[in-house]
């Protein structure tokens, strides 16, 4: 039971700690050390009635912020119709009425069809035993830097040891890591598609690769964007070998990144894109969507889903779709975006000059990389401006090989003047550290 001011008047963030460190794993992640109570927009208050702007929004699954009025009431109206059937027993037309949505978006050079899951690792898992079901092929290539999800198939898919490896090996075979281009720390477009074909001379033969997944912007490693002519590059080498070519959309669909998917900025067509997150506005759903002809390549009962598809997160994505068309969120991403990029520019000339490295975004999907002693990353500093910025009520999320980038997801339906307190905020917090 909430207060007036917000507070709960029977729980309090200390005594959630302690009942949460006594009934769940050491080992579930807690970005904030806050407990929500409610959330509007881009607004959440805790139990203890604190109120915080929200740079998180659940890791980038609520592109339409919390609890979207048009979201809510066709969450509610398909409450009262179906919750569950499994779409394998019997089949309603919101979860057709979606995939017809998606396949809409796609190119209209080429046919396509999706299905529905749960989760982003579970619709990389599924995406990657098609293309070794399509061609015969037992190798997979992910990049370093990437992130994929949790399960055991995309943790040996994700480029990142610490902490999500550690110790839980052995990872399935077949799967090999590629260098991700990135100028800022000296890679280049070319130099990278070469040591990709060097892998594929050394390590696997390209005609045993089934398929090579890649973020078009690389989410934990630190939002990364593939340069245009490096994913250009990547369809005319799997083109040229027979390999599937794979988006993983889960962090950067649904307008984040300007664009309904971030792969059509370089104009590459992938064979299959694999999509979450805020597909839904906060509900449990995922999406694989490929093209036809590969895709009718895997015969009835060859793939399927208990819950995917559920019809209350398809009801609640189909919303979210129409949120994103009649509030114009695609062109609203490169507004916020320019807003959070000019804010942390300012700084890099004044009083974070030395320390603030690299800034860089795609649409809403703002980064900045901490550094000292030149470009060498520096994950306290960016822990710090971190932990400040919550103290006075902001709260976002670091990334990076050292948790040395912080990055922003800001709800895309967020007003002008909560991104400018946000910002006002994180300005705040940056000078308190640096300044001492």
């Amino acid at each position: 039971m909430s207060a007036p001011d917000g507070k709960n008047e029977f729980l309090s963030n200390e005594l959630l700690v302690a009942r949460r460190n006594d009934a769940c794993p050491a080992g579930l992640p807690s970005k904030s050390g806050i407990y929500a109570e409610r959330a509007e927009g881009a607004e959440l208050w805790d139990v203890d009635g604190k109120r915080y702007i929200d740079f998180i929004a659940g890791i980038g699954v609520l592109n339409v912020g919390h609890r979207h009025p048009k979201v809510q009431e066709a969450i509610k109206v398909q409450l009262e119709k179906v919750v569950h059937t499994a779409f394998g027993v019997a089949q309603y037309e919101s979860y057709i009425a979606l995939a017809e949505r998606l396949n809409g978006l796609m190119p209209k050079s080429s046919q396509w069809k999706t299905m529905f899951m749960n989760t982003g690792s579970e619709a990389t898992e599924q995406v990657c035993k098609f293309a070794r079901r399509i061609t015969g092929r037992p190798g997979l290539i992910a990049f370093e830097g990437a992130f994929h999800g949790r399960s055991l198939l995309a943790t040996a898919l994700t480029g990142k040891s610490d902490p999500y490896k550690i110790g839980f090996g052995p990872f399935p075979p077949g799967i090999y890591h590629a260098p991700y281009p990135n100028e800022y720390r000296g890679l280049s477009s070319d130099e990278a598609l070469a040591r990709l074909k060097e892998l594929c001379t050394t390590s696997i033969r390209a005609e045993d690769v089934a398929g090579i997944i890649i973020e078009p912007v690389q989410g934990e490693g630190g939002f990364i964007p593939a340069p245009d002519e490096y994913l250009r590059g990547l369809r005319e080498f799997c083109t040229e070998h027979g390999i599937m070519l794979i988006a993983d959309e889960v962090q950067t669909g649904f307008a984040r990144t300007g664009k309904m998917f971030a792969i059509e900025k370089s104009g590459v067509e992938p064979d299959f894109l694999v999509c979450a997150k805020s597909i839904a506005g906060g509900l449990p759903l995922s999406a694989v969507i490929g093209k036809a002809d590969l895709f009718d390549k895997i015969g009835p009962g060859g793939m399927g889903s208990t819950y995917g598809g559920n019809p209350v997160s398809c009801a609640a994505a189909l919303a979210v779709l129409d949120v994103i068309e009649e509030e114009g969120l695609i062109e609203r991403a490169e507004h916020i975006g320019a807003k959070v990029e000019a804010c942390w520019k300012e700084l890099q000339e004044g009083v974070a000059k030395g320390v603030f490295g690299h800034v860089r975004r795609v649409g809403a999907m703002a980064a900045v990389e901490c550094v000292t002693h030149g470009d060498v990353p520096d994950g306290q500093v960016a822990a710090a401006i971190q932990a400040r910025a919550r103290e006075h009520g902001l709260i976002f999320l670091t990334a990076g090989k050292k948790a040395h980038v912080i990055r922003t997801h800001v709800p895309l339906t967020a007003s002008d003047a909560i991104v400018e307190e946000g910002l006002g905020l994180f300005v705040k917090a940056t000078e308190e550290v640096l300044k001492g």
